[in-house]
């Protein structure tokens, strides 16, 4: 018996991958992707234009930087009050060449007490601001407020301020006010009245803290707990004149100075202290 021989077939090998990870060429990457000469001159260009722009906005910023401004014509405001009006709390509020865009042939308008308000470039560094005030006549207290009234009496304010320099008109009556119409009184012609008085006050640059008109119109002065009693208005020129002479002497005194006969003939007037 003849032995059979088993014969195996050899199983051929699988060829091995190789797998061969690119080397990091540094040196290729960067002559690959290196700027042009175009892309160079771009960059420069744009770095100049940026640092340009920089130094011009420094420039102005402290070349044209408001660090004095002159306040005229406010009497209701304080200029504090004003500049905060005008310059505002913005980033370019304190540059004159800002400003003088803002208000170029333009007036500020709409603020109580405030008929206009005009703004001048002096200088890179300076403006002057123009105040023009409503003309107010006087004011009465009413249910806790001020009520401003002009010289036909036309109501144009209401504040829970009071202003300096405008005197408080008292002995009118009325029963209610609106806001920009005239006060509701007897008789307008108190407003004519209380406009003369007020000029002549202007005139001889004297100023008064109340003027009280009594039924017969007849007129009293306020100065401080001093008063003055005018009376009519006959020969109010002369008593005014008069009075401008005799105000010294009433400082620290309380009590009323006798006028409402004074002619320009007198020479004494009565003052009678209170008790």
């Amino acid at each position: 018996m003849m032995s059979e021989k088993k014969h195996k077939r050899k199983k051929k090998k699988k060829p091995e991958t190789v797998i061969r990870r690119p080397r990091l060429d540094i040196r290729g990457f960067m002559e690959r992707h290196r700027p042009g000469k175009h892309a160079v001159h771009v960059t420069i260009f744009a770095t100049a234009f940026v640092l340009i722009l920089a130094f011009l906005f420094t420039y102005f910023w402290e070349k044209y930087r408001v660090d004095t401004i002159i306040v005229e014509g406010s009497t209701h405001y304080s200029n504090d009050e004003i500049c905060d009006m005008v310059l505002g709390d913005g980033a370019l509020s304190h540059n004159s060449i800002y400003l003088s865009i803002k208000y170029h042939d333009k007036e500020i308008k709409d603020v109580p007490f405030v008929e206009t308000m005009s703004v001048r470039i002096m200088s890179p560094d300076s403006i002057r601001i123009t105040v023009y005030e409503k003309a107010m006549a006087g004011f009465v207290e009413y249910m806790g407020k001020y009520i401003y009234f002009d010289k036909d009496g036309t109501v144009i304010e209401s504040s829970n301020v009071k202003t300096v320099g405008i005197p408080q008109i008292m002995g009118m009556k009325f029963d209610h006010i609106v806001l920009y119409e005239k006060l509701p009184v007897d008789d307008e012609k108190i407003f004519k009245q209380i406009l003369d008085v007020s000029q002549l006050l202007d005139k001889y640059e004297i100023s008064v803290d109340k003027i009280y008109f009594d039924q017969d119109y007849n007129l009293t002065l306020y100065f401080g707990e001093a008063r003055v009693k005018l009376g009519s208005f006959d020969e109010i020129d002369e008593k005014i004149i008069r009075l401008k002479n005799i105000l010294p002497e009433l400082q620290g005194k309380k009590g009323v100075l006798r006028m409402e006969n004074y002619t320009s003939d007198d020479v004494i007037t009565t003052f009678e202290y209170d008790e």
